[in-house]
């Protein structure tokens, strides 16, 4: 009999509260977004405050203008990761069905979309109040990983975006028709990998964990770009090994395609989940490798 983790009793929802005859829920996944965006703030207000972790102990912002930057990046969150899922997940039955584009409380939000969404609101942010761009992007993405860790962690107990079945003894047990649905024998359970347990560890726990400690022990702040381009090739890269092991969407997987590959040729190809993380891997590296700038240059002589 094959070994395998049963899936545990948990429920979406926090609590429920009935008024008037309506009820109003209290969501995990709904929390995890709150305490993310608390943390981050409180992890940017932190960083603004202590000037020697800045190029001549002077943070590009103060803490009043990190308050305003999180009202921005809450709304680019949000708005960024519902457009794209639409664009890159769905397209087809959104141009069909357009009046539910902004339906966000019926599920479907891409961490992609959200990141892009974030890149706008923070860029129109620094060029209204003439706010270094770089350094204030480095700010931004040394404070994520937490809201990414509790992201995933409220997936798994939404029992969503489970992964790929598994024989491995580790293998979840998910409840629900799509996830028992594995081609097994009848009255078999049908384990998949805890993809989303994957994602929090590395994207979370582990990027956050060297962030901080590059950014508190290594002076990262000092070399701007820095922190973005660690951030940016850390998600991408573990977002791709892990959509080895996930589940892709629904609406990628057909006869001839049991893999649910975005782009293939004769089944071999890569996943929506790859193909957005290449450009993210790709922008990273840049800002890693990328050439000191004139100012760097002149003070190092």
């Amino acid at each position: 009999m094959q070994a395998m983790i049963p899936f545990p009793n948990l429920s979406p929802e926090i609590f429920t509260i009935s008024v008037a005859g309506f009820e109003f829920a209290l969501r995990w996944y709904a929390m995890a977004y709150i305490v993310g965006i608390l943390i981050a703030w409180r992890l940017a207000v932190m960083a603004v405050r202590t000037a020697p972790l800045w190029p001549d102990k002077k943070s590009p912002m103060d803490a009043r203008q990190v308050e305003d930057l999180i009202t921005w990046i809450i709304l680019g969150v949000v708005l960024g990761g519902r457009l794209g899922y639409v664009l890159f997940y769905q397209p087809a039955y959104y141009l069909a069905h357009p009046a539910e584009i902004l339906q966000i409380w019926t599920g479907g939000m891409a961490f992609h979309g959200g990141l892009l969404g974030v890149v706008v609101a923070a860029w129109i942010f620094a060029h209204r109040h003439g706010i270094a761009k770089l350094q204030m992007a480095d700010l931004v993405a040394h404070a994520v990983a937490p809201g990414l860790l509790l992201g995933r962690l409220a997936n798994f107990i939404n029992a969503e975006l489970w992964g790929r079945a598994t024989d491995l003894p580790w293998g979840v047990a998910f409840p629900g028709r799509a996830a028992q649905d594995c081609g097994q024998a009848i009255g078999t359970l049908c384990a998949r990998h805890p993809s989303q347990l994957y994602e929090a560890l590395l994207e979370g726990l582990l990027l956050g964990g060297v962030i901080l400690w590059m950014v508190y022990r290594r002076s990262a702040f000092h070399k701007p770009g820095q922190i973005l381009g660690v951030f940016l090739t850390g998600y991408g890269l573990a977002r791709f090994l892990v959509e080895f092991a996930r589940q892709p969407d629904a609406q990628f997987v057909e006869i001839g395609n049991p893999l649910g590959l975005a782009y293939h040729i004769n089944g071999i190809g890569v996943t929506m989940g790859q193909t957005l993380s290449v450009p993210m891997i790709a922008l990273g590296l840049y800002f890693l490798l990328r050439r000191p700038t004139l100012q760097t240059k002149t003070s190092t002589r």
